[in-house]
């Protein structure tokens, strides 16, 4: 039994990898990053997607494939979500989801200790 739970956490966390990494593709190969910025953190009038509730960004994105939304700005939206499947949204949305900064993810060294009085 310890063995089927630890190959089922197993593949369910390459799942999650290959999701987010297929997510990432996906997010630079439709361009996403022209409006919504590199680490999507939104740029101008466009919103930030980053770590966003995963379910909300499913809702919008299977709206704006099915030609539907909410006013004319989210419009051009529905030319880069109508190719979209299911898979893709579901990419899209883990990478969005759980996105990390990959150039700050290093920034601070908790494991740093001061010795002495600070040289007084």
């Amino acid at each position: 039994m310890r063995f089927l739970l630890l190959l089922f956490s197993t593949l369910l966390l390459i799942h999650a990898e290959n999701s987010y990494e297929s997510g990432k593709a996906l997010y630079m190969q439709k361009s996403c990053y022209s409006c919504h910025g590199s680490k999507a953190e939104g740029m101008h009038m466009y919103p930030s997607l980053a770590n966003r509730a995963k379910g909300y960004l499913a809702y919008k994105l299977k709206r704006f494939r099915d030609k539907i939304s909410d006013n004319q700005q989210q419009d051009m939206m529905i030319a880069f979500a109508v190719g979209l499947s299911d898979k893709d949204i579901e990419d899209l949305t883990t990478y969005l989801y759980e996105y990390a900064d990959e150039e700050n993810e290093q920034r601070y060294d908790d494991s740093y200790h001061t010795h002495g009085d600070g040289g007084s």
